[in-house]
């Protein structure tokens, strides 16, 4: 697949047909690979804008066709505020599963751009719904519809060095960043969705997903990139701000163990919430060292002010995603860092730079 000129393959209607949105993104790509190699048939959505390197974007869907089981994959570019194409898309692929994780991303993004976030995470989010919707009306109900949340939902939640661990039970009234409080607003329409329609849904929490193929936007990738420069690196309130940092691989394994585990309809509303994450929230000021210790270099870091989008702590509380799926984090930071710079460094370094 090169460029705008990959070919769109015509997907038969299999026993397992995965419909995943943001599929030439971080969390996209990886899934869409895992699923491949497990014989799923997968329908992926991406509109390949450029809020960050669309040649890397191009570059996860080079690596897609090139797995073995390429095959059974059909990309389409299109935007989700193009309901009528959407509708039309989704009802035709008649999927098992739709993995919703297209979304404008970014908390500091929104302070500069806003139209974005309502185009992709409200209005985009809806016409995903009614997508869902559609395939009911016409007898081909979605058997599960999971969709990205995010950790910044907790919002002011997390602004002392005590806060406990999340839950998913939590008040999440008081989000810091338009991002987040999109985010809130997706889980709301959701569950009012579940309610009135019967669809089964579960909202993915992240928690600071990080790995090779990342995102250039996000702090790990962006501190590798000025550590192997030996470009300073700037520190929110001097790095004393804690994150937890969620290898991607743990992230994947989550969810495909969740795909086949919709919540029960005629139980209540059929929608759930878990949390993604580590479980082991990281002070940055260690995460970038132990970034450094990885790559072999000393970092050069400068004290900036804590801008009031960011939370102070993130921390995952996993036990509700424990028991249902037996799922938990299992890659250590340091493991995961040496993945990350590994690939940084075997060609990952030239699309970065793009």
């Amino acid at each position: 697949m090169q460029g705008q000129k990959q070919k769109v393959i015509a997907v038969p209607h299999p026993s397992r047909t995965a419909f995943i949105t943001g599929v030439a993104g971080f969390i996209g790509a990886a899934l869409a690979k895992r699923l491949l190699a497990e014989g799923w048939q997968v329908v992926g959505l991406d509109n390949l804008n450029d809020y960050y390197s669309p040649a890397l974007k191009q570059a996860r869907l080079d690596d897609l066709a090139a797995q073995p089981h390429a095959a059974h994959f059909a990309f389409h570019k299109l935007c989700l505020t193009d309901r009528d194409a959407l509708l039309n898309l989704v009802t035709a692929t008649q999927p098992t599963a739709i993995i919703h994780l297209a979304a404008q991303a970014s908390v500091r993004y929104g302070l500069t751009h806003q139209l974005p976030y309502l185009e992709s995470n409200l209005i985009g989010h809806f016409n995903m719904l009614m997508a869902a919707k559609a395939l009911a009306d016409a007898g081909t109900p979605v058997e599960h519809f999971l969709y990205a949340s995010s950790s910044s939902v907790y919002g002011a939640n997390s602004n002392s060095i005590d806060a406990a661990a999340f839950r998913e039970t939590d008040n999440v009234s008081r989000p810091l960043s338009l991002y987040a409080a999109t985010k809130v607003a997706d889980e709301l329409i959701t569950y009012a969705w579940c309610n009135q329609f019967g669809l089964p849904a579960t909202g993915l929490r992240f928690f600071t997903v990080y790995g090779p193929w990342g995102r250039p936007d996000m702090a790990p990738l962006l501190f590798t990139q000025a550590i192997r420069k030996g470009a300073t690196i700037p520190l929110y309130n001097g790095g004393d701000l804690w994150r937890d940092f969620t290898y991607i691989n743990d992230i994947i394994e989550a969810i495909v163990r969740l795909i086949p585990h919709p919540p029960a309809v005629g139980q209540g509303v059929s929608h759930t919430l878990y949390n993604l994450g580590n479980q082991q929230p990281v002070q940055v000021s260690t995460f970038v060292a132990t970034l450094g210790r990885v790559l072999g270099q000393t970092p050069v870091t400068e004290n900036r002010e804590w801008p009031a989008t960011e939370v102070y702590k993130t921390h995952a509380d996993t036990s509700r995603l424990h028991a249902a799926i037996g799922w938990a984090p299992s890659t250590p930071l340091e493991e995961g860092l040496a993945h990350l710079a590994a690939w940084v460094s075997n060609g990952g370094a030239a699309l970065l730079d793009t």
